[in-house]
C-alpha cells in the first residue's frame, strides 16, 4: 500500500462520529468551498490557492491514481470538517471548527451562516471529493474581489467581499493601506504565508488595490 494510501485509510479509521455522507450537491458545496475554505487551501477546480492548510489536490491525487474513488475521499473530507484538528502538535495554525467556519443561522445575528450545518458538510465534502486530485483547474481570477474571495476570504472579514474569516484581522476594521497589502500577501508574516509563488504580480497588485479601496468602507 503507498504511503498516501495508508494515510487516508488512518483517517477513515477515525470516521463514524458525524455520520455517513450519501448525498450532497457540488454546485452548493463549490461556492461553500470558495468562501470559507480556499483561503486556506488550493485547490484547482475551484481556483483557490490558500497555503495554511494542505493543498488538497497534492493530498488526494497519488490516493486516486491508486484506485481510491471520489466517495472514499468525500467521507475522509466531511470526517476532516467535522472533527478538525484545531490545535496540532506542530505548532501550525489548526483547522476552525465547524462552528466557526459554518455557524448555524441559530446561532447567528447577522453576517454568513448557513441552514443545516450537516448539509453544508455533506455538499463541502462531496464537491471536494470529486474533484480533489483529478487536475481539473479553474480559469485563473484576475479582478482583486475574485482573488481576495478565493485566496484570502476564507481568513479574513471583509465586507465588500462579503467574507468573514477571523484566522487574521478584521480588514474592515484594520483597514491596510496598499503598501501594506502589497507586503504582507508578497512577503507574509506571523501565521500569513506569502502568495508570492502561487498568485502572479498582477493578482497581487489588484488584489491590493482592491483591500485597501474597499476595507471599512
Amino acid at each position: 500500500m503507498s504511503a498516501a494510501c495508508a494515510a487516508l485509510s488512518f483517517m477513515l479509521s477515525g470516521c463514524g462520529t458525524g455520520g455517513y455522507v450519501s448525498s450532497g450537491s457540488q454546485g452548493v458545496g463549490k461556492k461553500l468551498f470558495v468562501d470559507r475554505c480556499g483561503g486556506c487551501h488550493t485547490l484547482a477546480d475551484a481556483g483557490t490557492s490558500g497555503t495554511v492548510g494542505p493543498n488538497l489536490d497534492n493530498a488526494f491525487e497519488q490516493s486516486r491514481q491508486a484506485g481510491m474513488t471520489s466517495e472514499t475521499f468525500t467521507q475522509v473530507v466531511a470526517e476532516q470538517v467535522r472533527n478538525p484538528v484545531t490545535d496540532p502538535v506542530t505548532g501550525q495554525p489548526g483547522m476552525p471548527a465547524p462552528d466557526q467556519t459554518l455557524p448555524p443561522c441559530t446561532d447567528v445575528q447577522g453576517g454568513f451562516c448557513v441552514e443545516n450545518q450537516d448539509q453544508a458538510i455533506d455538499d463541502i465534502a462531496t464537491y471536494v471529493g470529486s474533484v480533489a486530485g483529478t487536475g481539473k483547474t479553474a480559469e485563473k481570477p484576475t479582478s482583486g474581489r475574485d482573488v481576495f474571495r478565493t485566496t484570502c476570504g476564507g481568513c479574513h472579514t471583509l465586507a465588500d467581499a462579503g467574507t468573514s474569516g477571523n484566522v487574521g484581522p478584521n480588514l474592515d476594521q484594520a483597514r491596510p493601506p496598499k503598501e501594506l497589502v502589497l507586503d504582507r500577501v508578497t512577503n507574509g508574516k506571523g501565521q500569513m504565508p506569502s502568495f508570492k509563488d502561487s498568485l502572479d504580480a498582477a493578482q497581487i497588485q489588484a488584489v491590493a488595490d482592491y483591500v485597501s479601496s474597499v476595507a471599512g468602507k
